[in-house]
Formats: C-alpha cells, sequence, structure tokens
C-alpha cells in the first residue's frame, strides 16, 4: 500500500514521513492554512533524504504557472483539486493526480472519464472535519473498477486507516489533517499512520 502524507510545511515533518516509509509527500499551492510558497517548498525538498516522489496541490491554477513552480520546486506529480478540465491536465508534462469530490456513489462514475495517471477520491470540503467523518468505504466497494490508480482520502487518521485499506484496497491512500494535532502535523501520528497503511497482500484478503 503506498501513502501520501500531504499539507506538508516543515523539513522535521517531510523527513519523517520518508523515514517512516511515505511514497509520497503533498505540498500545497492552493489557498489553504497549509499553504506553502514555492520558495519554502523548494527548500524542504532540496534538503530532504530519501528517495520519494513530491507532488503539488494546484486548484484551478493555469497550466504555465503549474509549469513554473513544478520546475522550482523540484515536483515529480500535479494534483489538480479543483475544477480543471481533462484539456488542462493534458498540457501537464508531469503525471496527474485528478482529485474528485465523492458527494454520492454516482460521482464515482466520473473516475471512468478521466484520463490521468491517477485519481483521487476526497470529501466535500465542508465534511472533511472531524476526523471520523469519511466515505463510504463498504458503498463504493466493488465500484472502483480501476483501484489500482486510486488515491483514497477524506477524513483518513491512523485509528480508521487500516480498515480503509481492506475495505477499498486502493492504490494509495492519503492524508493531511488526519496526522495533525491542534493543526501542526504530529511527527508520531504521521509514523502511527504509515505503519497502519502498511498491510502486506497476505493480510488483505
Amino acid at each position: 500500500m503506498h501513502v501520501k502524507i500531504c499539507g506538508l510545511s516543515t523539513l522535521e515533518a517531510a523527513q519523517t514521513a520518508i523515514d517512516s516509509g511515505a511514497d509520497y509527500l503533498g505540498f500545497i499551492f492552493a489557498e489553504s492554512k497549509r499553504k506553502v510558497t514555492p520558495i519554502k517548498a523548494r527548500e524542504i525538498i532540496r534538503n530532504l533524504k530519501g528517495n520519494v516522489k513530491k507532488v503539488g496541490v494546484f486548484v484551478n491554477e493555469s497550466v504555465e504557472e503549474i509549469s513554473k513552480i513544478a520546475e522550482y520546486a523540484g515536483l515529480d506529480i500535479i494534483q489538480l483539486h479543483g475544477t480543471e478540465s481533462q484539456e488542462i491536465a493534458s498540457q501537464l508534462s508531469l503525471p496527474v493526480i485528478k482529485a474528485i469530490t465523492i458527494h454520492s456513489i454516482e460521482d464515482l462514475l466520473k473516475v471512468h472519464e478521466w484520463k490521468t495517471e491517477y485519481i483521487l477520491l476526497d470529501l466535500p470540503k465542508n465534511q472533511t472535519a472531524p476526523i471520523n467523518k469519511t466515505l463510504n468505504w463498504e458503498e463504493m466497494k466493488g465500484k472502483l473498477l480501476y483501484s489500482n490508480h486510486i488515491f483514497l482520502a477524506g477524513g483518513l487518521s491512523p485509528d480508521n486507516v487500516e480498515t480503509a485499506v481492506r475495505v477499498i484496497q486502493p492504490y494509495a491512500v492519503d492524508v493531511s489533517s488526519g496526522v495533525e494535532t491542534g493543526g501542526v502535523k504530529d511527527l508520531t501520528k504521521i509514523n502511527k499512520f504509515i505503519s497502519k497503511a502498511h498491510l502486506k497482500e497476505e493480510e488483505l484478503a
């Protein structure tokens, strides 16, 4: 199981994620309390030790601006988390994760409309808190025909990620607020989340 720790803004948290076994680190360049500047992201990325994919999260930004920030900061993947079109995604030179907001089970049909490398399934913005609010995994089970490229997000935490992995068996799980305490990345929670997510194949059977 692959793991993405998102909303990183410090070298300590990012390095802890790598040391704990994260595969993807997410840096938010859109308006958010976790937003980082390209300069800050570049500084963190340049000082990381270990092999991990760096993801830049953008919301309705221009292709030119995304490309400029990606090159400057040293990103490997672009995450589009707004109302971007397939045309926008196709113009980007890096692999793309397209976030889809799941209001109801019918929204899963949108997965098949996209030709991006990955799809991220998330809760509507007004439902990302409290942490125990998640997507309906049991209802989704069996309806994700392309789970081999699905990032599962939305209310995940160290306490529920193991269940999510067992039920959905996505390509990756994605967490931000679920590994925070008081709005700040909690190093212990990061380590615990990754440990819980890394189930062996035989444990998923």
